[in-house]
């Protein structure tokens, strides 16, 4: 199941890998990339399984019809 979601006002695009319950997360890692505009975070259930990715700033570096292809927040 891959799923994702857009929050315009707050540019934020989140990619589902599996499906999270509330709490589920256990961890998160950022990463950062030489010279790019947006934040990545990466997370994680308690395994190590990684379970979605966050992107703020997304549409500094996402296509907008993928953007417009998201679920609207």
């Amino acid at each position: 199941m891959i799923k994702w979601t857009y929050d315009s006002k707050a540019d934020a695009a989140y990619i589902y890998l599996a499906s999270i319950a509330k709490g589920e997360v256990a961890s998160s890692q950022l990463v950062l990339a030489d010279n790019s505009p947006a934040e990545i975070n990466l997370d994680f259930d308690e395994s190590g399984k990684l379970l979605g990715i966050e992107i703020l700033f997304a549409s500094k570096i996402l296509k907008k019809d993928f953007l417009r292809a998201a679920d609207q927040l």
